[in-house]
């Protein structure tokens, strides 16, 4: 999905409601999130094709489980800065990249007023269409990397990989670059996890090592029927752990301040991700 006719189907259909703003991410965000002492910061990541921005953020105190989040194709923004602190405040310490760095520097300067035009698309699609399997698995080793050189990350312990929208490959090219550090990985609204191509990305499971929640929207599935089962033949024929979801929400509906959010479905989700990691990352 990702593109203009997902936007039209979210805005047609009435039963889903729009969650835009603040007022979205206060929702979404228990106190807790909010309370939690934390320390974070804008970081420049060195990778082979340039230099990185992302946004880390880990308790103030102890060593936690690394969390890499891919965002979705509207890239690294307040929305994911919130949710990343949603994370560190559960007690894990959490990298968000700009996966677009190489051609913008996040937040990504939108034209117009409507963020979501057709131009605006045309632009991020851009960018998204120029990462491929080789450059994301450059990426993620040097994203791994620099969380296991920080003072606040547990080493000891595996790694958790998320991804929304366009990052729910990633997730998978991620587990598969670093299987030796990767014990989680949990997508949510992914674009097609499975193609006819021979890069697709369900073909890497088997060099993976990981532990897998795919969460689904009820129109991705609907565009994409066969693809959970799928799915479980591949976790099962690769001998991992993995389960596929379908939510009642729309494609979209985890991040707060868009069109498909769905605070219900998202803290749903939300918790799913959390069991995952509780259960394989500690």
């Amino acid at each position: 999905m990702c593109d203009e006719k997902t936007e039209a189907d979210l805005l047609n259909r009435r039963d889903f409601a729009t969650g835009l703003g603040a007022a979205g991410v206060a929702a979404m965000l228990p106190a807790e999130a909010w309370a939690a002492d934390l320390i974070e910061q804008d970081v420049s990541i060195a990778t082979p094709d340039g230099v990185a921005d992302a946004h880390f953020v880990r308790p103030r105190k102890g060593k936690h489980p690394a969390v890499l989040v891919w965002p979705d194709i509207w890239g690294l923004r307040p929305a994911f800065r919130d949710m990343a602190r949603r994370m560190a405040a559960k007690g894990y310490a959490v990298l968000t990249v700009n996966q677009f760095y190489r051609d913008v520097k996040s937040p990504i300067i939108l034209k117009g007023d409507n963020p979501r035009s057709p131009e605006n698309f045309a632009i991020v699609r851009g960018y998204a269409a120029k990462l491929n399997a080789a450059s994301v698995t450059s990426d993620a080793k040097a994203f791994i990397g620099f969380m296991d050189r920080q003072k606040g990350v547990d080493t000891r312990k595996g790694v958790g990989v998320t991804g929304y929208c366009m990052g729910g490959p990633l997730v998978l090219v991620s587990a598969a670059a670093v299987p030796a550090r990767v014990r989680a990985g949990a997508t949510f609204h992914s674009v097609a996890l499975i193609t006819d191509g021979a890069d697709s990305p369900h073909l890497l499971l088997p060099k993976t090592k990981a532990a897998f929640h795919i969460a689904t929207a009820k129109n991705d599935d609907e565009q994409r029927p066969d693809e959970k089962g799928k799915l479980a033949d591949a976790f099962k024929a690769a001998g991992l752990k993995g389960d596929v979801a379908v939510y009642p929400a729309m494609h979209g509906w985890v991040p707060p301040g868009g069109p498909a959010h769905d605070a219900v479905q998202a803290e749903r989700a939300w918790n799913a991700m959390f069991a995952l990691f509780r259960e394989v990352l500690g």
